[in-house]
Formats: structure tokens, sequence, C-alpha cells
């Protein structure tokens, strides 16, 4: 009867520890998730930073040509598109829903090229450097951009990542202690056994084998667990908001799911290595306790 309330024991701890290794790892996924959608989403907006080259209306085809050249192998472009002022008065007549070309009777607008950037490159700085490079250039009239969004962009963007930081290693932490008590406590009720081990001459290795391996299936099992109520959020939060499936990687997505089972593997193992070897140097007078 003593054995099969200690194997309930045994059993219903394991449960536990699987599912409080569970929802931890799916916590540490879901924020995961976040951090990559986020990080994504600031790379989308810093690639629509753009700058619009206006052309003197004495600029020559050649001199259009070579400098669109020039940009598209620069490393900082993304994108070089250019517009001639036909289309842009299209554009603007479509806007206004007016013709105001035949109302002025000639066509104000230049000709233009519009620059978008690599995200690594949407700095102010860089943009200074590549607006000093552009007005050089004797048939270039003006060089616009944003500069008051670009500059709070990239000061938000890094409130952001700073408070994603400091919250992603506070639940770490956070979720290591909790999983770490949780193993310990569910290896006490086998604190005496592993205390007799001990003294009739098992080694250290052979007696936490056992523990050890059980960690390891414990955090194979939470991960996979953790991955799949993952795969339902993530298929949840799509349906609510459609857009967030065009920001998925099939890719990312297999490393953040192999990184949780890896991550929970990784916790319940060396926690359980380290409750073993709390009780073997425990005095026997204080497994009591």
């Amino acid at each position: 009867m003593s054995d099969t309330l200690t194997r309930k024991r045994i059993w219903t701890s394991g449960v536990t520890v699987v599912i409080s290794l569970a929802l931890v790892l799916f916590m540490l996924g879901a924020l995961g998730l976040m951090v990559i959608n986020a990080n994504k989403l600031s790379t989308h907006f810093k690639e629509n930073v753009g700058l619009q080259v206006y052309l003197k209306d004495t600029a020559t085809s050649a001199q259009t040509d070579g400098l669109i050249q020039e940009l598209n192998n620069a490393r900082y472009t993304k994108s070089v598109n250019f517009i001639n002022k036909e289309q842009a008065a299209e554009k603007l007549r479509n806007d206004l829903g007016e013709d105001f070309v035949s109302f002025l009777g000639s066509n104000p607008l230049l000709n233009s090229i519009e620059i978008r950037l690599n995200a690594d490159y949407a700095q102010t700085d860089t943009l200074l450097m590549i607006e000093k490079f552009l007005i050089q250039k004797s048939f270039v009239k003006e060089v616009v951009y944003q500069k008051a969004m670009i500059e709070k962009l990239n000061k938000n963007i890094k409130a952001v990542a700073f408070f994603i930081l400091i919250f992603t290693s506070a639940l770490l932490l956070v979720a290591i202690i909790l999983i770490n008590n949780t193993i310990r406590l569910s290896i006490y009720s086998q604190r005496f056994l592993i205390r007799t081990m001990y003294l009739v001459g098992a080694t250290r290795l052979f007696i936490s084998k056992p523990f050890i391996f059980r960690g390891f299936r414990q955090g194979v099992i939470a991960g996979i667990i953790a991955g799949l109520l993952l795969a339902g959020f993530l298929i949840l939060s799509t349906r609510f908001i459609p857009d967030l499936l065009q920001l998925q990687d099939e890719n990312v997505l297999v490393i953040l799911f192999s990184g949780i089972v890896l991550l929970g593997i990784i916790i319940s193992s060396f926690s359980a290595l380290l409750a073993v070897l709390r009780y073997l140097r425990l005095k026997t007078s204080d497994l009591y306790f």
C-alpha cells in the first residue's frame, strides 16, 4: 500500500512539473513570438522610410540614369523608383479629384527619384549623409524626407526593445526559479532513497541519472505541449488580426518551437540534477525537515 501511495505521489508530482513547465514555456514562447513580430514590424516600418529626390528640369537622361544606377549599387538602398512628372501629375490628379494641369495650363511638378532604405540604415545620421551626397549633384533640386518622424520612430523602437529585454529577463529568471522549486519538491519524497543509495556506495552520477533522464523526458513533453499551445495561440491571433499572418516565417517558427523544447529540457534536467545534489549534501538528520 505504501509503495502504491509513493508511486501515485511521484506520478502526481511529475504531472504537476510537466504542467507547470509547459505553462512557463508557453509564456516564454508567446513573448518570443511577440519579440519576433515586433522586430519584423520595426523592419517593415524602417524599410518604408524613404527620401524623395526632386530633379531639376535641366537634368538629362544620362545624369538621371547614372544616379539611379549609383543608388542601386549603394548598400543602404532597398529600392529605387523613378517617377516622371507625368506620373506624379496623374497621382496628384487622382488624389485631388481635379485636373489641375488643365487649370494651370502646365505641369509644375518635377521628375523625382523615390529611395527606400534598408532597415539598418534608417537612422538620422545615415539620412543626413545621404542627403549631403545627393544635394551636391548639380541636377538635384531638393531632397525631402520626414526627419521628425524617423527620429520618433527610432526612439520608440529603442524604448520598446528595452522594455521587452527587461520583461523577458525578469520572466526567464522567475521561470527558472519556479521550475527549479517545483522539481525540487517533486524529488523531495525520494530524498531518503537518494540518501540510502549514497550511503551504500552508489556514485553521484549513478544516483542522478534516473532523475536527470526523468527531467529530460518531462522537458520534452512540456516543450511539445507548450509548442501546441503556442501554435493554437498563433492560429487564434491570426483570425482576429489577419495581417499577422504576413509577418510569420516558417523557419523562424520552427526555430522558436525547437528552442522552447530545448529550453524545457535544459531547465528540467539541470533542476533535477541540482535537487539530487542538494539532498546528497544534506546530513541524514536534516532530511526530516
